[in-house]
């Protein structure tokens, strides 16, 4: 839920860096551009301690977005709104990636999970779940940021 000036609440996606960091400007671990809830979920799948997935998702952020272009160009972009594209890309995408980033088996799954519950969170609030799901069998997900905002926020 997300509370209005007013005190109205209304249903939306919390980010993880609202909590960690309200004035945007402390250096704080933000998880990128994935949505708080799913980095909640995946902290409490992945065999990392979760204080550190956001950092982790920091890193991983830096380098896709650094490479947005790329993505743009050679998958398939299955969502995307003002901060986020979501793109399904091929089984061992992150394992290769996580090589390239100095990940650990347990950072690159951790990270891994985080991107697929994104996905999985879009795909509810969509009324898709059904089809990322079954995508979700055969591919893998990277989320790259579409805000400039963003993007320097990962940068840190």
């Amino acid at each position: 839920m997300t509370v209005g000036a007013d005190g109205d609440r209304r249903p939306g996606r919390e980010r993880l860096s609202e909590r960690l960091a309200p004035d945007g400007d402390d250096g704080a671990p933000r998880g990128g551009a994935i949505d708080g809830t799913a980095i909640m979920l995946a902290a409490a799948k992945a065999s990392v301690p979760a204080s550190s997935l956001p950092r982790l998702l920091d890193r991983a952020q830096a380098y896709l977005d650094g490479r947005a272009g790329e993505y743009a160009q050679g998958f398939e972009c299955v969502h995307e709104d003002d901060e986020t594209a979501v793109f399904l890309v091929p089984l061992g995408h992150w394992d290769t990636k996580g090589l390239d980033l100095g990940f650990s088996h347990r950072e690159v799954d951790a990270v891994r999970r985080a991107h697929a519950e994104h996905l999985r969170r879009v795909g509810a609030d969509a009324d898709r779940r059904d089809e990322f799901e079954t995508a979700l069998e055969i591919r893998e997900v990277a989320v790259v940021s579409r805000s400039v905002k963003s993007r320097q926020s990962a940068r840190r």
